[in-house]
């Protein structure tokens, strides 16, 4: 019956939260163990006692202050440098400026958002098919799922209770190979359909490209390196760069203004009230599939099936590209890690990191896939391109990003190799 209840209520649209919490008030009721009801409370406000998920509102307000303070045309204009005289160069620096937006902002829907804005017009302008360039454009976006820092690697982290710091290590390899595989894919796009020849900046206007750039550089490698050399925490790093990106925007770029700070900040907020409220009420939803026993009695069925742990991985894969499809990325991560984390390190011995980075990149494809798919929405929106229509063109990355996530799955050391 509480399943039947879940899902009306995932049919009647309402917000994820509220479904997750809902659910676990009718579960205890239906249950007869009101005495259960003494402990929601606390059970809703212990999944947010967790010093990792500080850094969620501080990587928001880092892609904020960025957005506002003209660090992303910097960082694109930069971009030109290395590709803008290729056949096709835009389409490639669209790519390398979404990889150096991923190392900041940690989200794909707001990453996809920004380029969409800043990346389609001008490719258009330039003789791009629109279809094409905001294919490419949200491909490349779901990079801010993977690429350090990550939202989504932040909430595994805090559920799995492993370092968030180590997690962002296991997805700089992963994320490298994505970037790699799309560029592959926007070449061979490129040999059936010619891009427009492009044209190489000056060695003057290169120079200045690179140096207006190095103050937006110095974030990515302040969080990456304050990581990695262990200065500084994930949410440390987050606060540095929001700093950062303050100073950067108000005093080097100048576009930063005082009086658009009270509406960045409440845009921030209501982000990140967002995602804790989801964090909290799964944590209460959590709780209750525990009460009950159910990761050990889905262990018990898929054991059953397998004790292959790739067959096993390749089963999970399947499964979460099902539930992608109609959850967001990160409601379904939090909904599955509690009962699919277990199973997988203790029944079947694989690396906690390696099945955060793989469960992380199959969710994140659901942000381009109908029925839900909030980054294809919102591409759509801004581009004006039909979502039926952007599907179609985004199936070759899709593709290679799925062929990807095998390799992953066979080769856990390419996860786990730099830890």
């Amino acid at each position: 019956m509480t399943l039947v209840i879940f899902l009306v209520l995932m049919a009647l649209a309402i917000p994820v939260g509220l479904v997750l919490a809902l659910t676990a008030v009718f579960y205890i009721w239906n249950s007869d163990n009101t005495i259960l009801f003494q402990s929601y409370g606390s059970q809703f406000f212990s999944a947010i006692e967790n010093y990792g998920l500080l850094a969620i509102p501080l990587f928001i307000l880092v892609g904020e202050l960025m957005n506002e303070g003209g660090l992303t045309q910097r960082l694109i204009q930069f971009a030109r440098v290395f590709f803008g005289g290729v056949r096709g160069g835009l389409a490639y620096i669209n790519l390398l400026a979404n990889m150096m937006m991923a190392a900041i902002l940690g989200s794909a829907v707001a990453q996809i958002a920004i380029m969409s804005q800043a990346m389609v017009p001008e490719m258009e302008k330039e003789g791009y098919d629109k279809t094409v360039a905001t294919s490419v454009t949200a491909s490349a976006g779901i990079l801010g799922a993977i690429i350090p820092p990550s939202m989504m690697f932040v909430i595994f982290g805090v559920l799995a209770q492993v370092s968030i710091g180590n997690m962002f290590v296991a997805g700089l390899i992963p994320g490298i190979l994505l970037g790699l595989g799309m560029l592959v894919v926007i070449f061979f796009i490129g040999l059936k359909n010619p891009y427009p020849k492009g044209q190489w900046l000056t060695p003057k206007e290169a120079l200045k490209a690179t140096l207006n750039a190095i103050p937006a550089l110095l974030i990515p490698v302040v969080i990456i390196l304050g990581i990695l050399l262990g200065i500084t925490t994930p949410t440390e790093s987050a606060g540095v760069a929001c700093l950062i990106a303050l100073l950067v925007g108000l005093f080097g770029y100048k576009e930063l203004k005082i009086s658009t700070l009270p509406a960045l900040l409440k845009r921030t907020v209501i982000s990140t009230s967002t995602v804790v409220f989801l964090i909290a009420a799964a944590g209460v939803f959590g709780w209750t599939i525990t009460y009950e026993q159910i990761p050990e009695k889905v262990a018990m069925w898929i054991t059953a099936s397998t004790n292959n742990p790739i067959v096993f991985l390749f089963l999970v894969c399947a499964l979460l590209m099902a539930i992608g499809t109609v959850l967001d990325g990160i409601a379904a991560l939090i909904l599955v890690v509690p009962i699919l984390l277990p199973i997988a390190t203790m029944n079947y011995g694989i690396d906690t990191y390696h099945f955060g980075v793989i469960i992380c990149i199959v969710l994140v494809l659901g942000l381009l896939t109908p029925p839900v798919g909030s980054g294809l929405f919102v591409a759509s929106s801004i581009t004006g391109i039909k979502p039926g229509k952007l599907f179609i063109g985004l199936l070759p990355f899709l593709l290679v990003v799925s062929l990807i996530v095998c390799l992953l799955v066979i080769f856990p050391v390419l996860t786990t190799g730099l830890i």
